[in-house]
This record gives C-alpha cells, structure tokens and sequence, in this order.
C-alpha cells in the first residue's frame, strides 16, 4: 500500500484485509469469524466491494438458475 505513509491504520487494515478475503472467494461468515464479529452487518461495513463484482455475481447468478431449475422440471 505505498503512498499511504500516515493514512495507514489499524482500523483501515482491517477493512482492507476483509475486502481482500472477500474478493479472494471467502464467505462472510468466515470473514465474520476472522474479525470477531458478533453481527454480520458488522463484517458487510468491513467489506468493500467493486460495483463490477456485484454485476457479476447477479450475472452468474442468472446463468445458474435455469441449470437448477433443469431437474425440477422433469
């Protein structure tokens, strides 16, 4: 995090390590569990997103469901 010199603190590690656990594939209850957490409305505050990474996961979201619904169906 170059560039940062007295902007650095304990408080912006923290949201930087759970934003970072969280787009490395990590669910929230775990990053809950990490920070020690006792709500999960807590850890979402913690956790920043990219707007992209929101899209995608809707995206992917939608490209699943009809797989799912496939054997429903039948």
């Amino acid at each position: 995090m170059p560039g940062w010199g007295d902007k650095l603190t304990p408080h912006l590690l923290r949201h930087f390590c759970a934003s970072e656990l969280y787009l490395g594939g990590r669910a929230l209850i775990a990053i809950q569990e990490v920070l020690g957490h006792s709500r999960i409305a807590t850890t979402m505050r913690y956790v920043h997103v990219q707007q992209t990474r929101v899209e995608d996961a809707r995206v992917a979201g939608q490209q699943r469901a009809p797989k799912r619904l496939e054997g429903l169906l039948r």
